[in-house]
């Protein structure tokens, strides 16, 4: 009888131990591309996105003409207000070419009626802002720092060349010229823009004066609706399937249904949201009310089953010792088991909310693709007034032609992945806080 040494290997046992390292390595690679396409997804959407938070802007003194902006002189709000953005675009453009001349810079053979595309659009409704805001402007010579035009901040992130200037009708090689000739006299410079955060939508014409701060709004009144509708009705409805409803048949049925809520898609939320909050009860479209009780129907299986895994979690010893010394069962419930359970409950909620806050599809029925320009009040009233959301605002970029707003969504999608990760942060930390080991 031959002697098997167990220090060598039998076939059969090389033949296991081969197929267990090239299952390793399946895993391994397949991580590692998961990795790296991450990785590249995201190298991808910080590049575009980044430019955004950076804007051109002209710096140079305007003179605010009373004898074209007050006639009267008497200042009266009703005289102000009838000179339109037209009047104040010209202005603009005098003082720029006043500016230009005093400086001596080098117009080329750029004429001075051509500076309109160095400007923003939205430089002149600025302006008048400001000076309906602050009447006493008017007679004085105050800088002002105005959005520059579209192309001209396109040529200095590198959208734009002297190329395709020749090709577009909305600027010349020239002006782009004259842009550099700007720039090196001071008067031109890219830096940081806060107003991608707080400025609203822009319309098509005017990509570099698009906002978020519409969308941010919208987006965290829908979470708090969310918040106060869904977290207390899911833990709610939690306890009591788990803690204190028979089992039978209709407990079954529930559980089930319940299970199935949370694999149907968004968008047929959306069409409920709209037949039921629109149609039935009369809501207003694109009201973050609209949307919070949207995702708050969708958010609730998302919420209920976390929430019963963490009051499984805690031990039967727990509630018998309760019981055992005389407590109620909802003494025990809230004395012991839901304090136990609270880590598993909150990580489910914020994770349930972060899925709330990416969501496209059902706010896109309910209405909250439209353009707004104002800004929504403070809540309550604010809560039925027209707004967008992060996700929306991005889809409603993508869709429109100017690289610019290409861009802008990009920048957008880098604010909405910081919501999430600060999200799923605060999650770990409410579950390490109050995580208690028995």
């Amino acid at each position: 009888m031959s002697r098997v040494s167990l220090y060598q290997q039998d076939p059969r046992t090389a033949t296991r131990n081969a197929a267990e390292k090239r299952f390793r390595a399946y895993g391994l690679t397949a991580i590692i591309i998961a990795l790296l396409a991450l990785v590249w997804l995201l190298i991808s959407i910080f590049s575009n996105g980044l430019p955004a938070f950076k804007q051109t802007f002209l710096t140079y003194p305007v003179t605010l003409d009373a004898a074209i902006l007050d006639k009267t002189g008497a200042r009266d709000p009703e005289v102000l207000a009838k000179a339109t953005t037209m009047t104040y675009e010209k202005i603009l453009l005098q003082s720029l070419d006043a500016e230009i001349k005093a400086r001596g810079i080098d117009v080329g053979e750029l004429n001075p009626k051509k500076l309109g595309n160095l400007i923003s659009g939205e430089a002149p409704a600025t302006l008048r802002s400001r000076v309906l805001a602050d009447p006493s402007l008017i007679g004085q010579t105050v800088v002002v720092n105005v959005l520059a035009g579209g192309r001209i901040d396109g040529y200095f992130k590198g959208r734009v060349t002297m190329e395709s200037a020749a090709l577009d009708k909305n600027t010349s090689p020239e002006q782009l010229a004259l842009a550099d000739n700007l720039k090196a006299a001071g008067i031109l410079e890219m830096r940081l823009n806060p107003g991608f955060l707080t400025m609203p939508d822009a319309s098509d014409k005017r990509p570099e004066a698009a906002g978020l701060g519409i969308a941010i709004i919208g987006s965290l009144y829908m979470m708090a609706v969310v918040l106060l509708l869904a977290l207390p009705i899911g833990v709610a409805a939690s306890v009591y399937l788990e803690e204190f409803a028979p089992k039978n048949k209709f407990t079954d049925l529930i559980e089930v249904n319940i299970a199935n809520l949370a694999a149907v898609p968004s968008i047929v939320y959306g069409i409920l949201g709209l037949a039921i909050f629109i149609n039935i009860v009369g809501l207003p479209t694109s009201a973050p009310i609209v949307g919070g009780l949207v995702l708050t129907l969708m958010t609730l299986p998302r919420i209920i089953i976390p929430t019963r895994a963490a009051l499984k979690a805690v031990p039967p010893s727990i509630r018998d010792a309760a019981l055992g010394v005389g407590a109620s069962r909802l003494q025990t419930v809230t004395h012991h088991v839901l304090p136990l359970a609270m880590p598993g409950i909150l990580t489910g909620t914020i994770i349930g909310l972060a899925q709330a806050l990416g969501e496209t599809a059902p706010l896109l029925l309910i209405g909250m693709v439209a353009f707004v320009r104002d800004f929504p009040e403070a809540p309550p009233a604010g809560l039925f007034d027209p707004a967008a959301a992060l996700p929306v605002q991005i889809y409603n970029w993508t869709t429109r032609g100017d690289p610019g707003f290409v861009e802008r969504a990009s920048g957008a999608i880098i604010v909405l992945l910081v919501f999430l990760i600060a999200m799923n942060a605060v999650a770990i930390y409410l579950r390490r806080k109050f995580e208690r080991r028995w």
